[in-house]
This record gives C-alpha cells, sequence and structure tokens, in this order.
C-alpha cells in the first residue's frame, strides 16, 4: 500500500507524524500523477452538493481534517493495481469526502488472491 499526496516533504512529513501511517507516502508537487489518473479537480460549488454536506456529517462524527495542502480543490481516488500492469480497481472521486470504501478495496485486493 501507498499513499500519493500533493504537499512538499515538509507537508509529507507532518501529515506521516499526525497520522502516524507507516506505509510509503509519496509526494506528487506538481499533480503529474493526479494528471495521468485523471483525477477531477473540484471547485467552490461542491461545497454546497448534498454529497458532500453528507460527507461532512460523516467527518465530524470522528474524523479529523488535516492541514490543507496548497491545492485544497484537488479530488483524490484509489485504485488498486495488480501484478503485470492490471488495473483491479478504480475510483475516481467525484467530490470532497467521496471515498472508495474499505470494504470494496478489500473486495479487490482479496479478489486478486482469489481469496473471498
Amino acid at each position: 500500500m501507498a499513499a500519493i499526496g500533493l504537499g512538499d516533504r515538509n507537508y509529507a512529513r507532518l501529515f506521516r507524524e499526525e497520522t502516524g501511517i507507516t506505509f510509503p507516502l509519496l509526494i506528487d508537487e506538481t499533480r503529474l500523477a493526479y494528471r495521468a489518473a485523471g483525477l477531477r479537480k473540484a471547485n467552490i460549488l461542491h461545497l454546497f452538493r448534498a454529497d458532500n454536506a453528507q460527507a461532512r456529517k460523516r467527518a465530524q462524527a470522528g474524523h479529523r481534517q488535516h492541514r490543507l495542502g496548497k491545492n485544497p480543490f484537488q479530488l483524490g481516488g484509489s485504485f488498486v493495481f495488480g501484478p503485470e500492469n492490471v488495473d483491479l480497481f478504480a475510483h475516481i472521486s467525484e467530490t470532497f469526502g467521496d471515498n472508495a470504501s474499505p470494504e470494496a478495496l478489500l473486495a479487490a485486493l482479496r479478489k486478486d488472491r482469489g481469496l473471498r
């Protein structure tokens, strides 16, 4: 597992310290990987979308937003890649808080391993 973030080395270091993650955290200051994956950017109107309001309520129930990076409107995505350059799963966020479910990610990993 690896994560790709938009910040610089200092931002990545602070994020790692705040979250305690132990997996690789790569940085993409120029958004090259984001563009290659076809990840979108939000705009101010996304703040008023109903699905964003639902995500905000979920986040207020126990999740904490970390520092905003230099491009806070960049949307994310979740991907599972298999051996030999096989795409097993792709989720491209439509708005803030639109993340792939852990169940969907685990199902893609299990499918690759032939597990149930």
